[in-house]
């Protein structure tokens, strides 16, 4: 791939297509992946049917390119597919911010995810889980049997731990957890098997009944870290000090850090940036929000994912680490078309890699919602972009549709009978 630049100067007033052979241009996509960027029928209908049960047709969604995004010294174009007004403008936008301060950090865990084994009929539990991990060599060794790839491609499972709940409606329980290297992969269905084979064993060491064997998506050892840096004079407004508007944003935070109230929609921002870029590379987004949300009330209270600060010199720190299963190799990413050419935007090159991206626009999107709500509120800028929905929704077609929604933002009535009204004006 060649080297790109994520600094595309007024892409938002390009036409589609033309955003789209910039895009092209800039990154050296093909010309068959940017036609599956897209949408032009991508999904055949084969493949459609292929994927998942009773297929009747596709079903799809706007995807857009944010821009301006450097993460650990790399530029990158990424792609979100989303619905909601203000989200790739608004992560863009705090990425420029970003960028002249060396754009995000970010890290990970290795891909480690779990197996559950849940084993019932037990009236020893600790004795019990000295039995399973005396034996965990054993364990480890038939979860391995199987998948040569993987092994030689440096994972596999590595270790098993053993949870004891004592008092459960059904009596004393004990789980075994495998713990599993999945490499590149999201690695739902390695796991998995890895459970239902090594179930028989497990039953023979413990004398119990194996019942549920199964992935957790709490994937505690696979998480990604992300931060920013920001000098206050990158934060200034035409109408407020920089230093104000950081502090603000701290303060917008410290909320969620203690209302759980306001955690669920502090942390909903951040998913706003999260899931689009998950949607658009194939993996799994129910996954990677159950982690998340699971993450926040880890210690038995829900709060934010992200952190705000300001340094000893002024700046604006925000951080963030939650658990993020996200893959390069199986499932959607390997047969969608669209999944392959995002990853090809991205120039990902690894699992690690993608969730660390993805991490930086949560973080970025988290960014620009809270310096909204520090400075003109939410709705100022979430309704000038929603104002082209409402538009549309109103009848406008073609150059109309931004005239009428420029006039309606402009006049603060952003509603489908005032676009009415405008529209009528503009035809006769």
């Amino acid at each position: 791939m060649k080297k790109i630049s994520s600094r595309i100067e007024n892409i938002r007033n390009l036409e589609p297509h033309e955003r789209l052979a910039k895009i092209g241009l800039v990154s050296g996509l093909d010309v068959v992946d940017q036609q599956n960027l897209a949408g032009a029928d991508a999904l055949g209908i084969n493949v459609a049917n292929g994927m998942i049960e009773n297929v009747i047709g596709k079903f799809e969604l706007p995807l857009g390119v944010a821009t301006n995004f450097i993460v650990n010294g790399k530029e990158y174009l990424i792609p979100m597919a989303v619905e909601e007004p203000s989200v790739v403008a608004a992560a863009s936008y705090m990425a420029k911010i970003a960028r002249d301060g060396g754009g995000f950090e970010a890290s990970c865990t290795q891909p480690i995810m779990r197996a559950q084994v849940q084993i019932l009929g037990i009236k020893d539990p600790h004795g019990t889980r000295l039995k399973l991990l005396v034996e965990a060599d054993e364990i480890i060794a038939l979860a391995n049997s199987k998948d040569k790839v993987l092994i030689g491609l440096g994972g596999g499972c590595q270790d098993i731990e053993v949870h004891i709940f004592e008092d459960t409606p059904i009596g004393p329980m004990v789980v075994l957890h495998l713990l599993v290297n999945v490499c590149d992969a999201m690695g739902a269905n390695t796991v998995n098997t890895m459970a239902e084979m090594t179930a028989p064993l497990i039953e023979k060491i413990s004398g119990g009944k194996v019942r549920l064997r199964i992935l957790s998506n709490l994937a505690d050892k696979r998480l990604v870290r992300g931060r920013v840096r920001v000098s206050p004079e990158a934060l200034s407004t035409k109408t407020l000090v920089g230093a104000d508007v950081a502090q603000g944003i701290v303060e917008a935070c410290a909320l969620a850090i203690i209302d759980p109230y306001r955690a669920a929609t502090h942390n909903k921002g951040i998913m706003n940036g999260i899931d689009p870029v998950v949607l658009a590379t194939g993996n799994d987004w129910r996954a990677i929000e159950a982690g998340a949300h699971a993450w926040a009330a880890r210690d038995g209270r829900y709060t934010s994912l992200s952190r705000w600060e300001i340094d000893s010199d002024g700046h604006l720190v925000g951080s963030i680490e939650m658990p993020m299963a996200m893959g390069i190799v199986g499932g959607a990413t390997k047969t969608h078309p669209a999944a392959q050419a995002a990853l090809k935007l991205m120039n990902i090159q690894s699992a690690q890699e993608l969730a660390q991206v993805t991490i930086a626009v949560g973080l970025a999107q988290n960014m620009a919602a809270l310096r909204a709500l520090a400075t003109e509120g939410i709705q100022k800028g979430h309704m000038a972009l929603h104002a082209r929905n409402i538009a549309i929704m109103a009848g406008a077609k073609g150059a109309d549709v931004e005239s009428v929604a420029k006039t309606i933002a402009k006049e603060g009535a952003v509603n489908v009978d005032r676009a009415k009204q405008i529209l009528n004006e503009v035809s006769n």
